[in-house]
């Protein structure tokens, strides 16, 4: 209450807003206009200014997706036959042992990366349970805290889930959407995503020794044996400018003998930078993966956490509860880390 100059009296009087929970439908009073606001009862979280769903670009993310998922097929598909095709007569020309150790350590290795390839590319990413909600008889105390309602799903949404607009559905425990299988990476694919990688990485670097072992034994034999064997003696004994040279004398005899090099070895070429290429990207996603999970989080808590001072608890008992080890392991995790701890101090 306010006095004027002129001695009259100026009252502000605050009218309450009234708004509507989706979780439990009662009508809530609120101090005043708050475009975003927690129940009392049930701890759903309403937004009152949602944002409208966009559909126009999503048959072209789905269209792109598609020719991702085609072109990495096709890429292990070449790695695979080409591999075959170019390394396997070298290998069965040194021995039958030898090329039937490899055959089925190829097929071994194949199985694996596409049957996991097929199995995070396909099966759901993780779909949220149905749960009741817009009726207050049925909404208990605190069900939905910290639900929010997704407009494009038109279903609640717990905090662990989140919407993919390029699959159309809210995945639970989502860490990202990759293009290259076509699919979210969440709760229900996630394991085969993580073996995935650890498999394409395995076959990756593989490839690439046998790339390197197969040409060995086709390229043509390089000029000025003695010197070359002079020079790997100085690296034997340590001369970092002495492994230089033989890089450079490699690479210019083979450069030299281009016109002698056949098909077969220009492809155990591009396998080998391909392989390696691969290798080293895929391993960088496996371990960023792997440090998400030993901190309990995925990538997407990973980035709205930051410039927050929450932080989930590191442990290595996060990574075999995700592997689901058993707990017998678990049990001596706390011993290992009591020891690591009495060793620093």
């Amino acid at each position: 209450m306010e006095e004027s100059s002129q001695g009259s009296f100026v009252t502000t009087i605050n009218e309450d807003y009234e708004a509507i929970c989706w979780g439990c439908g009662l009508n809530l009073v609120l101090p005043s206009y708050a475009p975003v606001f927690k129940c009392g009862w049930c701890g759903a979280i309403t937004n009152q200014n949602p944002v409208r769903p966009e559909t126009k670009s999503f048959g072209l993310r789905r269209f792109r997706d598609r020719c991702f998922v085609v072109i990495l097929a096709v890429f292990m598909l070449f790695v695979i036959c080409g591999g075959i095709w170019a390394a396997y007569p070298v290998l069965f020309s040194i021995s039958l042992a030898c090329g039937i150790f490899h055959s089925v350590t190829t097929a071994c290795l194949a199985i694996s990366t596409l049957s996991t390839f097929v199995l995070v590319a396909f099966k759901c990413a993780g779909k949220p349970t149905n749960i009741l909600y817009g009726t207050h008889p049925g909404v208990g105390n605190g069900a939905l805290n910290n639900y929010t309602f997704c407009n494009y799903c038109s279903k609640p949404k717990s905090p662990r889930t989140h919407h993919c607009r390029t699959c159309g559905m809210c995945v639970l425990d989502m860490d990202h959407h990759c293009p290259f299988i076509g699919n979210c990476v969440g709760a229900g694919n996630h394991k085969h995503f993580i073996a995935f990688l650890i498999s394409a990485v395995t076959s990756t670097i593989y490839a690439a020794v046998m790339c390197v072992y197969s040409l060995i034994h086709i390229l043509p034999p390089m000029e000025n044996g003695a010197a070359y064997a002079s020079d790997v003696a100085h690296v034997a004994h340590g001369n970092s400018l002495s492994i230089l040279r033989v890089v450079k004398n490699i690479f210019l005899t083979y450069i030299a003998n281009a016109v002698f090099i056949s098909v077969r070895s220009l492809v155990l070429v591009y396998l080998f930078v391909a392989s390696v290429s691969v290798a080293i990207g895929l391993s960088v996603l496996l371990w960023q993966q792997l440090s998400y999970i030993y901190e309990g989080k995925t990538y997407l808590s990973h980035l709205s956490s930051q410039g927050t001072e929450e932080d989930g608890e590191k442990s290595c008992r996060n990574l075999l509860t995700f592997f689901g080890c058993p707990h017998s392991i678990e049990r001596h995790l706390p011993t290992i880390r009591n020891l690591r701890k009495r060793h620093k101090t």
